[in-house]
């Protein structure tokens, strides 16, 4: 699917309701849930998983077709437009779009559509839901790397990049690909969650930039300032129903600890509205085969350390360290 930076995709109906109210939702009841024919996970920031096992996992998760109820359709389409949050998206200077457009490459697919259609939507939910800190962030926060090693420039680019946002948003748009693998690393998570009760006592914390290992650092302030962009960029990857069977989802088990964490810390400053599932295992509206079934029974803390694994694994092909320091205050 071949699209320009120039041009603002339609957002899905999932992001329309997630925009709209302000948070992650599960649309249970609302949509039926099928399999996408022939789905190639080669056309995805997906491509460079590696495994027969793994990659038949990843496709279970992401191949799939969402119809929603004409009501349910109506409703979330109304609820959008009365948000009314497209005319208040902050404008893109033309210098930095001509650099989006000429030197970058996002044809990629994030999943059933085009990776520009997953940027777009977290751009304009931050811009309506975390008005405190630049939406520009989120447009380009995979820059300079995805968590699967694919890249829509080279890093040859970056001083070219760099003077076209200011400097706070330069030091997100660096950091957040290596806070990404962080977070999936899990040594992080835990870290802060230890500390938890003294977070304003976090000073900074230095790690590697993902596309060129190049050792960075940030202050504390800015690094839960990071962690409210990944919240918002996690609300992207959740599955739109049945999340009592889908537990052990990758993201949606990120998402839900680091949404637990920051509310303990008292570092939750975007709006992201979350209700934990509840009610019995099962699928409802949403068909997955047998095999698609079974990896609904992975354990979490199974599906937790795969990921984890994995992003070494990534991070290993390219030379990138997923070393960390944090530092904090006596």
């Amino acid at each position: 699917m071949k699209q320009s930076a120039t041009e603002r995709p339609e957002p899905t109906l999932q992001r329309k309701a997630a925009i709209a109210r302000g948070g992650a939702f599960e649309h249970t009841g609302k949509v039926e849930v099928s399999p996408i024919p022939n789905f190639d996970l080669n056309r995805t920031i997906f491509q460079t998983l590696e495994g027969k096992i793994p990659r038949f996992v990843m496709r279970t998760r992401v191949a799939k077709n969402v119809k929603w109820s004409d009501a349910a359709a109506k409703e979330v389409q109304a609820a959008y437009e009365a948000a009314d949050s497209i005319r208040n998206l902050p404008a893109v200077s033309p210098d930095l779009m001509r650099f989006l457009v000429d030197e970058c490459d996002f044809d990629v697919e994030h999943a059933d559509g085009s990776f520009l259609d997953h940027l777009y939507f977290v751009y304009e939910y931050t811009a309506k839901h975390y008005p405190q800190q630049s939406a520009l962030v989120m447009l380009l926060h995979s820059i300079l790397g995805t968590g699967t090693n694919t890249f829509a420039m080279k890093a040859e680019k970056i001083p070219q990049l760099q003077p076209l946002m200011t400097p706070a948003e330069w030091t997100q748009v660096e950091a957040f690909p290596s806070v990404l693998r962080l977070l999936y690393a899990g040594k992080l998570r835990q870290e802060l969650r230890e500390n938890a009760h003294r977070a304003d006592a976090l000073q900074s914390i230095k790690m590697h930039r993902v596309i060129d290992n190049h050792p960075i650092e940030m202050s504390g302030k800015d690094l839960w300032i990071a962690l409210n962009f990944q919240l918002i960029h996690l609300v992207d990857f959740l599955p739109v129903a049945n999340w009592s069977t889908h537990q052990n989802d990758t993201a949606f088990i990120i998402f839900r600890d680091l949404y637990d964490l920051m509310g303990k810390a008292g570092k939750r400053e975007a709006q992201v509205a979350y209700t934990p599932a509840s009610g019995p295992r099962e699928l409802k509206g949403e068909h997955l085969g047998a095999l698609g079934w079974l990896t609904t029974l992975i354990p979490v803390g199974t599906s937790e350390q795969m990921a984890s694994k994995s992003v070494q694994r990534f991070s290993a092909a390219i030379g990138h360290s997923l070393e960390y320091q944090l530092t904090w205050a006596p």
